[in-house]
């Protein structure tokens, strides 16, 4: 009865573990989107507040004994964070210059993209049937993309920058974590102030940094708290996905995430009026459709690797 009653817990657990960073996830993009709109905030400074909160609340966590910091060599470390940089400033980046809906679908890229990467780079090879999920993700993103009413090109050219920099970035912190033998948040506590100083470094050159317009300039009250906003949710972010891995599995979260993926979709077509064509419809319902043939034949394989492990005397 009492290991009953156990069970029902820890499904609840993990059932508020995975609404939370729903909530969070969703929120987080829009948040964004409404400060670029409405306020006009700088992307380069939005993101190194995202750095600094994140590094923030990673020393609380471990302070609370969430986690136990390993001391890792900067330069181990230095291509991994400027990485970091990229990834969350263009896209970033992509978010501001382009609709919700071509946002989320460029972002389906990102699997295409490494396993190209890990093809071509490390040698690592793919099923015929995983390839070919592949044709579907790209072919509804083109589609998609090609009839976007509010077609950008210099949002497609971040979109595509943002691709490339999150894929490399993907692929580096898996071999990283087993290089080092550490997990996602050591590793990102290490990581959020290398790339904290080189935003601060960085952004004198790309944007104003006191006057209008700049991250220390006249901010009405309310950009101001929904900056800091920003910054806590995206540690929220961070801190829920490393919660759901710990307590799930990598493949339950990819397979929450296209639920996310469509109700940020609806979202932003509901709150922003972004403009839908069939052709555009019919390019997310492709996308949509190549994520979970990959998915369901990733899964299918990892469990066929693991029956085989198991037989094997």
């Amino acid at each position: 009865m009492a290991s009953m009653a156990e069970r029902i817990r820890g499904h609840g657990r993990i059932a508020a573990g995975l609404l939370f960073n729903l909530l969070v996830s969703i929120c987080i993009v829009f948040l964004n989107k409404w400060i670029y709109v409405h306020h006009g905030f700088p992307n380069m400074s939005l993101t190194l507040v995202h750095f600094v909160v994140t590094w923030l609340g990673l020393y609380i966590c471990q302070k609370l004994d969430i986690f136990a910091p390993k001391s890792l060599p900067p330069s181990k470390l230095l291509l991994l964070a400027l990485s970091f940089c990229g990834f969350v400033v263009f896209t970033n980046l992509s978010l501001q210059n382009n609709t919700i809906g071509t946002y989320q679908l460029a972002k389906a890229m990102t699997t295409p993209v490494i396993i190209a990467i890990q093809t071509l780079c490390y040698q690592k090879s793919f099923s015929t049937r995983i390839q070919l999920t592949l044709i579907p993700i790209t072919l509804g993103v083109i589609l998609n993309s090609y009839y976007d009413v509010k077609f950008n090109f210099l949002g497609m050219v971040f979109a595509a920058l943002g691709v490339l920099v999150t894929s490399l970035y993907q692929v580096w912190v898996g071999a990283k974590q087993h290089e080092l033998q550490v997990n996602s948040m050591q590793l990102l506590y290490y990581q959020a102030p290398m790339s904290s100083a080189m935003l601060l470094v960085t952004v004198p050159f790309f944007e104003p940094v006191f006057g209008e317009g700049g991250i220390f300039g006249p901010w009405p009250v309310s950009a101001v708290l929904m900056v800091l906003l920003s910054g806590i949710i995206a540690f929220m972010v961070n801190l829920s996905i490393y919660w759901i891995i710990g307590n799930t599995s990598p493949v339950t979260y990819n397979m929450f995430g296209h639920f996310k993926f469509c109700i940020t979709l609806c979202g932003g077509y509901v709150l922003f009026k972004d403009p839908l064509s069939v052709n555009q419809g019919l390019g997310i319902l492709c996308t949509l459709f190549g994520i979970l043939a990959y998915t369901h034949f990733k899964l299918s394989e990892q469990e066929g690797n693991k029956s085989k492990l198991v037989q094997r005397p």
